[in-house]
């Protein structure tokens, strides 16, 4: 407390009249003192640690305060078990703002003496752990000098976020950057640009900078053909820009280019969506708002142009940007490093055309947009109409637009902050992975009466695709498990629609056919290909429906057991390695229900099977049951600790032990799960590639795991049960969510460089039941 003393007895006078470069060196020799107080002892580990974001924050209205809005809200929604996210709020004047409860401080960025005041504030809460700045000139230009002191007071670690970066810096700016750099245990900038500028001309470590893209939202990505009704913009082309207004916007370069388009689409329509910034607006009112609208009369665009001067609520906002056709950015200013706006338009698909700023330059190709020159308003129309005038190209660019910007969700931004802040922090902080909410949504809008769609273009259900008895089968699995965890009666309703859809595909003999079209006829495709699988995961699904007596209702049950028993008189024809897995677990359940002899009988003739594969192929270091791992692997031990549980034989126990901890030895690693490649298989002697990982494997693994954790209690089952369905959450090789909680679908597969966009049933139906899996060891989570 000594030292905090004397540096409020500090002449801050003095401080006022250093030149920034010179702080660093003059508290390295002590003539100013370094107020680092005592380390306070770790917390108790009960406590979260605390991240403290100093930034502009809501109500306030600017780009900052939402981006830091979206970042906390993505951090508590993903990692609020591990990190209480606080706010201090920057404040210019007598805002009188009435701010939400995570705002923990305010700072008037106008008055020197709170800085330092803020400082000694910070350092002596125990609670917060590091402090997150969110650096943007404007907020401290009044007072560089008492920012420059506040940030070499503060003893916890600090990481600035560049929202500007500046190139070919004087040598005052170079000292200031690299002053404010040499306080920082890391900087985080928006893109690759703003990284090489730092390293390549202020001379900043490489190893300090992590680049960190603008987060962007998830959106369902509604009909734009519903969306331009309900707005009432039926039958028009639609151009939209938005964000709080003033002159550096340039959007008068749009109405000097929209009489040309006006003249060949007059269906456009221009939208101005934003009002003015709240800063422009005390300095000259309505000022360029009113230039603009005199553009308008002046063109004669009254009825191609509408002002909509309003800061839209987010869904409003990404609906009408949904229902853009093309989104158009025409800022003047070269040196925006970055843009919100044209962020969170391509994250809903819009075709874009921008003028270069180095966000643009960094992310649209020829497939992605069109790049036009500042105030070029003779380019601009010749791009728009181009565009609009080409409807597949549009599309074309809409789906390379999504796919070049889903890795930048606020949920992935959520997840990189996180881990940079357990990097920084010493061990003080551990991050783990909240349980996202059951969500039903996608699986529901999957759904038709004849059963779950097949395949779905991003999140929208491709009925062309048809039905499969493997998706149908899995839904009732998953539907199942959903009413036994909740008793919800709704749910019923699907039950029967899938076990429906099962009991179509039983043929006389017993056997099942897969695939159905979207007129509900069996296709071709059921004599092309082998169907085993198909019928094993039947047999699974009417079994654990018939394990499910007395939960269910009775004439579910009832005709779950007619159909499986009428298929257990021709399964037991079947040689294919994983379709006998797939019916041990189903007779397995349905023996638990109903003791039959004849199931007893099947289990062991399926597992005997089995058992002769395991002691051909195995040895030492391969003690599997094919000289191969493919797709479902974790299914074969699953299947012979089943027979093991059901007849008692140690063989299958200890066949279930070794195959199952050697197939771990191979998807597990330091980093998570890698399950095997669907493009690849592993070979024996062979090493492992893992691009091309699919959801469904890893939900299988999720659902073995909890099955041997059942049966032997072995902890390190239940963490690897932990990790693996971290990989939906965003522990991958690519540290991208593979799960995404907008829509409650699942993307089709993790690829060396991307993930699959389209949320088909197979994942969306395998995340699902891996979910549900997870729902009874919740507590550790909690």
């Amino acid at each position: 407390m000594k030292d905090e003393i004397v540096l409020n007895e500090f002449d801050y006078n003095i401080v006022n009249q250093i030149e920034l470069s010179d702080i660093k060196s003059l508290i390295h020799t002590g003539i100013i003192p370094e107020i680092k107080g005592q380390k306070p002892d770790r917390d108790n580990t009960n406590d979260l640690a605390e991240i403290l974001f100093i930034t502009s924050y809501p109500p306030r209205e600017c780009g900052i305060a939402t981006y830091s809005h979206d970042l906390i809200k993505a951090l508590n929604n993903k990692f609020s078990n591990s990190l209480s996210i606080k706010v201090c709020a920057l404040e210019s004047g007598n805002a009188n703002y009435v701010y939400p409860n995570e705002v923990k401080y305010i700072l008037n960025t106008s008055l020197a003496a709170e800085y330092e005041k803020l400082a000694l504030t910070i350092n002596k809460d125990n609670h917060i752990k590091i402090v997150l700045i969110q650096h943007e000139f404007g907020f401290f230009n009044a007072q560089e000098q008492a920012f420059m002191q506040f940030i070499y007071i503060l003893s916890k670690p600090v990481v600035v976020v560049f929202h500007t970066v500046l190139p070919h810096p004087d040598e005052k700016l170079k000292s200031k950057i690299k002053s404010i750099a040499a306080v920082c245990g890391s900087i985080i900038v928006m893109t690759h640009n703003s990284a090489n500028i730092l390293t390549n001309e202020y001379d900043l470590p490489q190893q300090k900078i992590s680049v960190i893209a603008h987060g962007t939202h998830l959106v369902p990505h509604v009909s734009k053909k519903y969306l331009k009704m309900k707005y009432g913009l039926k039958g028009r082309k639609v151009l939209t820009t938005f964000g709080l207004l003033s002159s550096g916007k340039s959007i008068e370069t749009t109405l000097e280019a929209l009489p040309a388009i006006v003249k060949l689409i007059p269906e456009v329509i221009f939208l101005i969506i934003g009002k003015t910034h709240p800063e422009i607006k005390k300095v000259e009112g309505e000022v360029y708002r009113e230039r603009l609208e005199q553009k308008v009369k002046h063109f004669t665009l009254q009825d191609h142009v509408i002002f909509i001067n309003n800061y839209l609520p987010l869904p409003d906002l990404l609906e009408y940007l949904q229902l853009t056709d093309i989104y158009l950015f025409t800022t003047n200013d070269p040196n925006q490093a970055v843009s919100g706006t044209f962020a969170y338009a391509m994250s809903c698909a819009c075709p874009i055309i921008s003028t270069p700023i180095p966000h643009a330059r960094e992310i649209l190709t020829e497939d992605t947009g069109i790049i036009f020159d500042f105030r070029n308003s003779q380019q601009l129309s010749d791009s728009v109409i181009r565009l609009l005038n080409n409807e597949p190209l549009r599309r074309n660019i809409s789906s390379n637009t999504l796919q070049k910007i889903v890795s930048t969700a606020w949920e992935n931004s959520a997840a990189a902050h996180a881990l940079l802040f357990e990097k920084m922090s010493g061990g003080k902080i551990t991050i783990r992975y909240n349980l996202p909410a059951i969500n039903l949504n996608h699986l529901k809008q999957m759904t038709t009466g004849t059963g779950i769609i097949q395949f779905s273009k991003i999140n929208q259900p491709d009925i062309g695709s048809g039905y499969t008895l493997d998706d149908n089968a899995r839904a009732l699995i998953a539907m199942c498990m959903y009413f036994k965890l909740t008793g919800d009666e709704k749910c019923v309703h699907y039950i029967r629609k899938y076990l429906s859809f099962i009991k179509r595909c039983l043929q006389p003999a017993g056997d099942f056919l897969n695939y159905v079209d979207k007129d509900n006829k069996f296709t071709g495709q059921n004599k092309a290909v082998n169907l085993d699988d198909a019928n094993g995961r039947a047999v699974w699904a009417l079994g654990y429906a018939v394990s499910l007596m007395g939960l269910l209702p009775y004439e579910i049950v009832s005709e779950a057991m007619t159909s499986i028993e009428k298929s257990l008189l021709r399964i037991g024809t079947v040689h294919s390695t994983r379709a006998m897995a797939f019916a041990i677990k189903g007779i397995y359940y349905y023996y638990s229900a109903i003791k039959s002899p004849k199931s007893l009988i099947l289990i062991k003739t399926f597992a005997d099977r089995l058992v002769q594969m395991y002691r051909h192929e195995s040895n030492k270091k391969w003690e599997w049951f094919e000289s191969y791992l493919t797709y479902a692997n974790s299914i074969l031990p699953e299947a012979m600790l089943y027979a093991w549980l059901i007849t008692g034989d140690t063989i299958y126990k200890d066949i279930a032990g070794s195959s199952f901890n050697f197939l771990l030895s191979q998807t597990f690693n330091e980093n998570g799960i890698e399950v095997i490649s669907n493009k690849n298989w592993l070979l024996k002697g062979k090493e492992a590639e893992h691009f091309g990982e699919q959801p469904i494997d890893v939900a299988y693994t999720i659902l073995a795991l909890g099955t041997f954790y059942d049966v032997f209690q072995i902890e390190d089952y239940r963490d690897k049960m932990e990790m693996a369905f971290n990989w939906f959450l965003g522990n991958n090789h690519l540290h991208q969510i593979i799960y995404n909680p907008c829509t409650g679908g699942c993307y089709d597969g993790l690829e060396e460089t991307q993930v699959n966009l389209n949320q088909g049933a197979e994942s969306t139906v395998s995340y699902l039941m891996a979910r549900l899996t997870l729902e009874q060891y919740k507590e550790r989570y909690l």
